[in-house]
């Protein structure tokens, strides 16, 4: 199967989530990765290194609208079957509008494909996490989906891909909407989905002090802070650090869970994590069914005593 790989890019640089957009392309077949733009030959290289061939399509004043009419160009010139793309903010902006204009549909947060005969299926959580359900494309059309990071397994450094840049130039009147200013939020500060070590911390660990044994835990192992719902709405840091349903999907190679129950919105978004360690006073707690080491006691009591140990051992 033919499938178009978009690669978003920002400061010359791909975003989060490209190395599992890259591994189920070529997992499923014949893959091909697009960057669009006039300043993408790093991003390009880096993209290229995981084996897949690259498009890069160059072009001027590059917005919402310019990427939609270059990601039909190369679906077109690549005669792609399949078209995937990160469920950023950006790409559930992009991918329905391309669905559009490809005459077919579009399946958001997917989180799972397989083949079947000729046919693929896509899964993806409906009813707010509380099942999966599985969906496919009628015979004969495209098919547009976005994938909800750390759902698929991250490609790995290969022999580097073909680049091909190709220059395009976007009709005027295919331009709506033209980008004036961006601020940078909070959000993008928080690097969740590219840490290989997050420690998160929940409500069970029972005050401000002690969620600050979460945070220097993090800090010690070069990781970052991941957090519950509760924890947030108790005010113990922003709501930036969220994981979960309604928060951000992550697949670190460490995941330690502080005080956290295990509630299926917050597992959902942490169990494609490699290795998980979870802590929680309550021994009948959901979260070590998801764990590799499951440790029974108070965070407050715990915490302190795996820092001092982390510090022993890099002395």
């Amino acid at each position: 199967m033919k499938t178009l790989v978009y690669i978003e890019i920002k400061n010359n640089k791909p975003l989060n989530g490209f190395l599992e957009l890259i591994h189920e392309a070529m997992d499923l077949g014949e893959g091909t990765a697009v960057l669009i733009g006039n300043d993408c030959e790093d991003s390009a290289k880096e993209v290229s290194r995981y084996g897949i061939p690259v498009l890069v399509l160059d072009t001027e004043a590059v917005c919402q609208d310019t990427v939609l009419a270059a990601l039909v160009s190369a679906a077109a010139d690549t005669q792609s079957e399949l078209i995937l793309m990160s469920a950023t903010q950006t790409g559930k902006d992009l991918a329905p509008r391309l669905a559009a204009r490809l005459d077919t549909g579009c399946i958001t947060d997917v989180v799972g494909i397989r083949k079947d005969g000729e046919s693929l299926i896509f899964t993806r959580p409906a009813y707010g996490g509380t099942v999966l359900e599985d969906m496919q494309f009628a015979e004969g059309k495209k098919a547009v989906a976005t994938v909800r990071g750390g759902s698929f397994t991250k490609a790995e450094a290969a022999q580097a891909g073909d680049i091909t840049v190709k220059s395009i130039e976007i009709p005027a009147d295919a331009v709506k909407a033209k980008l004036v200013e961006t601020a940078v939020e909070i959000t993008e500060l928080v690097n969740l989905e590219g840490a290989e070590v997050i420690v998160a911390g929940g409500r069970g660990c029972g005050d401000a002090q002690t969620f600050g044994l979460v945070e220097e835990l993090a800090k010690l192992l070069g990781g970052v802070v991941g957090a519950s719902r509760p924890a947030i709405e108790e005010g113990w840091v922003s709501r930036a650090h969220q994981i979960g349903q309604s928060g951000k999907i992550v697949s670190p190679k460490l995941y330690i869970a502080c005080g956290i129950s295990g509630a299926m919105q917050h597992v959902s978004g942490m169990i494609g994590s490699d290795y998980i360690v979870a802590i929680n006073k309550d021994e009948d707690a959901p979260i070590f069914d998801a764990a590799d080491i499951s440790i029974v006691g108070r965070c407050e009591e715990i915490l302190p005593l795996m820092i001092e140990e982390i510090r022993a051992r890099k002395a």
